[in-house]
């Protein structure tokens, strides 16, 4: 179960999490470890893949605490996932540590989720910037998204 108050990363992906990061000198694509463990967990609900920790990491990146995210507004994205997974409204329930736990635990699991669909992704890149740009592209152009504020053709008869 999770930890109150921190979000987790599962030791075997701890390395992948760092070499995603531009802090200390890094060369990836996001700025911080909660930009990396969001953009997995999101990937882990799209791709419905949820995956236990494991082992946890104890040094970088260390379980990571619940404001880092808030101040970024991810709360509320993994109030979402969790709300989406139970589909029980309690689970919101800002006074029940137990709730906390539960919607860590399953913000936790897809985001390790998402973490080992980027581990086959990236394998073998040199640079995870532009093999993670292609990854999106691709995704937008074979789901057949387009930008809805510029496509009109809905309105011709």
């Amino acid at each position: 179960m999770a930890e109150t108050g921190r979000i987790r990363v599962a030791k075997d992906k701890a390395d992948l999490v760092k070499s995603l990061t531009s802090a200390d000198g890094g060369t990836g694509p996001f700025q911080t470890f909660a930009d990396v463990i969001v953009f997995a967990a999101a990937l882990g609900v799209k791709y419905k893949k949820r995956i236990p920790l494991g082992e946890i990491s104890k040094r970088e990146p260390a379980p990571i605490r619940l404001e880092v995210f808030a101040v970024s507004g991810y709360d509320i994205l993994i109030k979402l996932i969790a709300l989406t997974e139970t589909q029980d409204i309690i689970i919101l329930s800002p006074h029940e540590e137990e709730y906390e736990k539960q919607r860590n635990g399953i913000f936790e699991e897809y985001a390790n989720g998402g973490l080992e669909l980027l581990v086959s992704e990236l394998r073998g890149a040199i640079d995870y910037t532009d093999r993670i740009a292609m990854y999106l592209k691709y995704e937008k152009t074979n789901n057949g998204e387009e930008d809805e504020e510029f496509n009109l053709t809905k309105f011709l008869s």
